[in-house]
């Protein structure tokens, strides 16, 4: 018998195959970043990306625009170019391009492992050592630690934020808030609160400055409105005497009221625990805010429960409920539509406030002593049409 020639034809076809199934995968790939580019125009962009506090529009527009152009560019070069050369590397060395694959996968892998070793908190709570220190709270996600003044250096000069035994912000931690006078309470999250403002210039102190009552500040950063509402509940019983209760909404911070990494409410207000995601999932979400219209939805229904049942927990005890829209500067089309389909579809009152977009604090976005100072006199003028609260507006 002569010798038997060497069986090449199976060698060929595993070769063939790997050429196939790579530029398929990549091929794919970049079809799939070309159609998210042709499909991500700015009316898409508008319904699953909700208006940012930290970016202006036009940034927020310019960014899309430019991910939506490097999204077609990539997935041109990969199905054009980079299908046929990873294509031809898979041919020459199938066994390689196998293990270049299984380390990838090894690879994020092991990354979402090494991140389960970080403590992620919530998106609005990145960092512990934040001034004003907050703690955890088994109900609301987080609140202020009481009792203590913390000091932040903020554009070249240093505010003090004193916190009083109850976790209200006051001027002097010996100067807590009393519960048995008239008071005026306010909720919300860094903007009521007064981020970058002296106690003298946060809105709250602004308002009892000009109608001589008392007011308590329940803000606390990062609080969506279904936490303010949870954090107003609990506090609203030890007030003997509540006038008002002032509450804020803004479309820019709706965002936070779709978060479900936090402890938040559900549709019928039902108390729901911080869902648990993926670390690497987690990331994505920071990097890339993509909302599924029935997150959207959901949203809008809960946001409209929690501002519904703010304005009857007040009237409840006795109190002036008064919801402050605040507009920064020209109110554009996609935010126009997020408030009235949150607002007025839904019949829920409210005093519109607009104030110039340039009267922010020069290293964030949040409002400088003249901004907190025209919605202060906003609030005020409102008040006294509903309570004849006397004293002149400054």
């Amino acid at each position: 018998m002569g010798n038997t020639p060497p069986m090449r034809e199976p060698r060929v076809f595993r070769h063939l195959a790997a050429r196939l199934t790579a530029e398929i995968v990549v091929a794919s790939v970049g079809a799939a970043f070309l159609a998210c580019a042709i499909i991500a125009n700015q009316r898409f962009l508008d319904r699953h990306f909700v208006p940012s506090f930290f970016l202006p529009r036009h940034w927020y527009v310019l960014i899309q625009t430019s991910a939506r152009l490097a999204m077609a560019v990539l997935g041109t070069w990969l199905a054009l170019v980079a299908r046929r050369r990873i294509g031809q590397f898979a041919a020459r060395t199938p066994a390689g391009a196998l293990r270049i694959v299984i380390a990838v996968v090894l690879a994020l892998g092991a990354s979402n492992l090494m991140l389960r070793l970080v403590h992620l908190r919530p998106a609005e709570w990145l960092s512990a050592k934040d001034e004003p220190r907050r703690q955890p709270d088994p109900r609301l996600g987080w609140t202020w630690v009481p009792g203590r003044t913390g000091h932040k250096n903020i554009g070249g000069r240093v505010v003090d934020y004193a916190i009083d035994p109850a976790g209200y912000r006051v001027s002097n931690v010996d100067e807590p808030v009393d519960p048995e006078r008239p008071t005026i309470l306010f909720t919300g999250e860094s903007v009521m609160f007064g981020e970058g403002l002296t106690y003298a210039e946060s809105i709250p102190a602004q308002v009892g400055a000009m109608t001589g009552i008392q007011t308590a500040n329940l803000a606390v950063h990062g609080y969506g409105n279904d936490q303010a509402y949870l954090k107003l509940e609990s506090e609203l019983p030890h007030f003997r005497r509540p006038v008002a209760v002032v509450s804020l909404f803004m479309t820019d911070l709706f965002g936070r009221n779709l978060d479900q990494d936090r402890l938040h409410l559900g549709p019928g207000l039902i108390w729901l625990r911080a869902e648990q995601h993926s670390r690497l999932s987690s990331f994505a979400k920071l990097i890339v805010p993509y909302r599924a219209d029935t997150t959207v939805e959901r949203g809008v229904m809960v946001t409209q429960e929690v501002l519904r049942a703010t304005s009857e927990l007040a009237r409840a005890h006795g109190a002036t409920p008064l919801l402050v829209v605040l507009q920064f500067g020209q109110e554009e089309g996609p935010e126009r539509m997020l408030r009235r389909r949150i607002l007025d579809d839904a019949s829920i009152p409210y005093t519109f406030v607009n104030v110039d977009s340039s009267w922010r604090l020069p290293w964030d976005r949040h409002p400088n002593p003249r901004a907190a100072h025209a919605i202060a006199t906003a609030i005020v003028s409102e008040l006294r049409g509903r309570l004849a609260v006397a004293g002149p507006v400054n």
